[in-house]
């Protein structure tokens, strides 16, 4: 039985499908991910899909991170038979460059592949690699912007597959209550239950939209950020965590930057390892030193991400972020947060989240170790969105909207 790799190219909540070309020998016009025959072995299979990536769409390994590899598919059909090992990869763009085995190619939202004339187990292929619940509950290593990408891919392909919008929201309420902490989760599968009619098909439509929306936004953000950098002649920025807005921000701004190691999970690293691969000036430094750097007058802002904006104005984010904005105030250094307007709650409530146990002696020692600590409003100078720096006001404003999409489940 012979092995292939089918490989799902995601940016933005959308895959790239593929149509065979009259060059391939089986299942010329249909629709397929990306797709070739294991010439290793198939327990490494991730070699022979990153080497279709690059030979039919010359996309190369510093252009997609790996996501996840599924569990192979058997495929039985006309009396052939094969498995089909799957998997996900993110792409920094949706630049491709079709080899004569495609005929076209196009970023679609993956529910596509239902009413496709595809190769046989495509949409099992993809149901294997793509997200879960478990996917929002569990992630210790994205930003919340990722993930409630995610949480609306999942609340997408739920409700294509299901027979009744109670089943769907089921799905929501359990994607809200997976991460609690994370207002854009909340936020926007709210939106998606609030706007959509009683069928599935309906909120099938609207998280699909939401999943656009919401892509567009975490990019805009992003973009005035970059903009507010260059404008002001922000030259050093200091950061900590992982947001994915921030992190585009920095990659457009092009200013040095200097960025804690971000424990626990220590996803600085990784902040300051991609940016030095996009030739920015990255300094890493431990988590303890940061707050003296910047009080010492070593940056120019201090750029944080937002797990939630409260109500009031205040920002949550990693611990770490609190005392950093002190030291921003001593030094007189503006403190930024860059964010979706979905970010901001509904409420004043903080929700914090437990980043594990720090003790496992014997002695009667109680542990705190917060994932996430809040940044009053007074500490922040603003916090940009794809509209603009929202003040007070504007922050509350975005909140009430907020409020009110929760009254889908009253």
């Amino acid at each position: 039985m012979p092995h292939v790799v089918t490989v799902f190219l995601r940016n933005g909540g959308r895959v790239l499908l593929a149509r065979r070309s009259e060059a391939v020998g089986t299942y010329q016009g249909r629709w397929a991910g990306v797709s070739g025959y294991v010439e290793g072995d198939p327990d490494d299979a991730e070699r022979d899909a990153r080497r279709e990536l690059d030979e039919e769409l010359g996309v190369r390994e510093a252009d997609a991170d790996l996501v996840r590899a599924g569990a192979p598919v058997s495929v039985a059909d006309e009396g052939r038979e094969w498995t089909v090992h799957p998997f996900l990869f993110d792409a920094r763009s949706r630049n491709a460059d079709p080899s004569e085995e495609l005929a076209a190619v196009e970023w679609v939202h993956p529910t596509a592949i239902r009413d496709r004339e595809t190769v046989p187990g495509l949409w099992t292929a993809y149901r294997r690699v793509a997200p879960a619940v478990e996917t929002v509950a569990d992630d210790e290593t994205h930003g919340s912007a990722w993930i409630s990408l995610r949480a609306l891919e999942v609340l997408r392909d739920a409700a294509a597959e299901a027979d009744s919008r109670d089943a769907v929201a089921s799905v929501a309420r359990r994607l809200r209550d997976a991460r609690p902490s994370m207002a854009a989760v909340e936020n926007r599968v709210n939106r998606v239950m609030a706007d959509s009619e009683t069928d599935p098909e309906s909120v099938r439509r609207r998280a699909e939209g939401a999943i656009d929306t919401a892509a567009k936004a975490d990019d805009s953000a992003a973009a005035r950020a970059a903009e507010l950098v260059r404008e002001r002649g922000f030259d050093r920025i200091a950061t900590l965590s992982r947001s994915g807005t921030v992190l585009a921000a920095l990659e457009a701004a092009e200013a040095s930057v200097l960025v804690s190691e971000s424990r626990p999970g220590g996803e600085g690293v990784g902040v300051a390892e991609r940016l030095a691969r996009r030739g920015l000036s990255v300094t890493l430094t431990t988590d303890a030193a940061l707050p003296g750097l910047v009080a010492g007058g070593g940056v120019d802002a201090v750029l944080l991400g937002a797990d939630s904006v409260l109500a009031s104005g205040g920002v949550v984010n990693k611990a770490g972020s609190l005392p950093v904005a002190l030291a921003a105030a001593r030094a007189d250094v503006p403190v930024l947060a860059v964010c979706a307007r979905d970010k901001v709650r509904g409420d004043d409530r903080f929700v914090g989240e437990s980043a594990g146990a720090l003790y496992d002696g014997k002695a009667a020692i109680g542990t705190e170790n917060p994932l996430f600590e809040v940044v009053p409003a007074d500490l922040v100078s603003g916090v940009v969105t794809e509209s603009g720096v929202l003040d007070a006001d504007g922050i509350g404003a975005v909140a009430a909207e907020h409020a009110a999409l929760a009254a889908w489940d009253d």
